[in-house]
């Protein structure tokens, strides 16, 4: 399989790399653009271990629900775990563009690093789209994984490292067609912001470091990678950041839009 595969693994390392400093600032952000209000119903697209689904139900309140769908039984797990307790979730098992939802059940929608993996995400966002009501409003944040950019001493083995890493999902360079697929699938008010996620420490918290280890055992095997190769590239990394000399940096995309009112 060429795609990151959601099991049960790779679901409990992506719940530790969304407890990293930089993942809370991502959420912060995503749920400023989202603007969640009391009463409102939000539906999570590709919630993963329910991080955004705990933390709106609490911004929707009492009089309000959350509904997370997501492909991976193992990460629904997660979520139902973090979820306990909270009121007005609801989680179920769907593909991205095969909502399990009603037309025009609900005020806004979310769906973060989801759609770079789905095969046509112009489809998932028009399902966003019927799921929303007139005037619903649709929070979408991927990564342009061409602007990563890392400092390495073997610079050809980084750049086969990028490339193998590019296999893990569908589309790399999402981002670049996002704005005319929202308004493909009927969305209007189209906006865009970037925000870097970069370091020159090599810091836990952040992205650039927490990506390392999954990056290495990932390209194993691809584009020629050895096992050698692979943990000899992270070992340079990880001697860049002890002698203080460690950059990476990144750029993510946050799109918001709104569906017609008519």
């Amino acid at each position: 399989m060429s795609q990151v595969e959601f099991d049960a693994d790779t679901a409990t390392k992506i719940e530790a790399l969304y407890r990293i400093g930089d993942a809370v600032r991502r959420r912060r952000i995503v749920r400023e653009a989202l603007g969640a209000a009391p009463g409102e119903r939000i539906l999570d697209v590709g919630c993963g271990p329910g991080f955004y689904c705990a933390e709106l139900a609490g911004e929707v309140g009492p009089s309000g629900s959350v509904v997370g769908v997501d492909s991976s039984p193992a990460m629904l797990e997660l979520a139902a775990r973090r979820c306990a307790g909270h009121e007005g979730i609801e989680l179920h098992p769907a593909d991205a563009v095969s909502l399990p939802v009603d037309d025009a059940s609900f005020d806004a929608a979310l769906c973060v690093q989801v759609l770079e993996y789905v095969p046509d995400p112009t489809v998932a966002l028009a399902e966003m789209h019927r799921a929303l009501r007139p005037g619903g409003r649709v929070v979408v944040w991927d990564i342009d994984w061409a602007t990563v950019s890392l400092h390495a001493l073997d610079a050809a083995l980084t750049e086969r490292v990028l490339r193998a890493w590019d296999e893990h999902l569908t589309h790399p360079s999402l981002p670049r067609t996002l704005g005319p697929r929202l308004r493909s699938a009927g969305f209007e008010d189209v906006r865009m912001q970037a925000h870097p996620f970069s370091t020159c420490e090599l810091d836990p918290e952040t992205y650039g470091a927490a990506l390392l280890p999954l990056v290495a055992a990932f390209v194993v095997g691809r584009n020629g990678i050895t096992d050698e190769q692979a943990q000899a590239w992270l070992s340079e990394q990880q001697q860049l950041g002890e002698r203080a000399e460690f950059y990476f940096a990144s750029t993510q995309l946050c799109f918001t839009a709104t569906k017609p009112r008519s």
